[in-house]
């Protein structure tokens, strides 16, 4: 399944691209993500947990950077991971850019993302899926915002961000869904 989402982070195209660029740094934005190796400067190990209606999963994987453009501003990534506990396996192949927003600058991501195993099952909704993206990039753009904001002091590493919570993408889902049958637009 193929989506979209975008963010704005409040430093010009030339500023923000290093910034993103340095996922050392911002890995501890995004909610429920764990660094766990930098193979080399394209390749990284981690973890991440989400929850897909009332199941808990963490994915452990490699985020592998296939493509990266510094002049244009624009990645290729591909990552996949498998469940901890043996459900399952995701897969996706992402695409970001960045392009000037007022003062700062606009990420637009598109995710090629599929599942597999029971994980598959947990988020067989398209709707689920989009909404925990969705949910997730709010938050990673919002600590990163926080972050850009008060940098850690040298040698100070930057705060891990909170798993998102079940309450929270439940509400998203309905606001969502409320949305889709009554044609309203975000």
């Amino acid at each position: 399944m193929e989506f979209d989402n975008s963010f704005e982070v409040p430093l010009p195209p030339d500023q923000a691209w290093p910034v993103l660029m340095n996922i050392q740094s911002i890995a501890p934005c995004m909610p429920g993500a764990q660094l766990t190796d930098v193979v080399d400067d394209k390749t990284y190990k981690g973890s991440i947990g989400v929850r897909l209606g009332p199941v808990a999963l963490t994915f452990a994987g490699t985020v592998v950077f296939e493509e990266i453009d510094n002049a244009n501003h624009t990645a290729r990534v591909r990552a996949q991971g498998n469940d901890a506990k043996g459900r399952g396996a995701a897969q996706a192949k992402s695409t970001f850019r960045l392009e000037p927003a007022g003062s700062g600058s606009k990420v637009l991501v598109h995710t090629d993302l599929s599942l597999s195993g029971a994980v598959a099952q947990y988020g067989r909704g398209v709707g689920m899926i989009q909404a925990t993206a969705t949910a997730l990039m709010n938050q990673f753009a919002n600590n990163l915002k926080k972050q850009l904001a008060n940098p850690p002091a040298d040698g100070d590493a930057p705060q891990a961000a909170k798993p998102i919570s079940a309450t929270s993408l439940a509400g998203q889902v309905m606001w969502n869904t409320v949305k889709d049958k009554f044609g309203g637009k975000s």
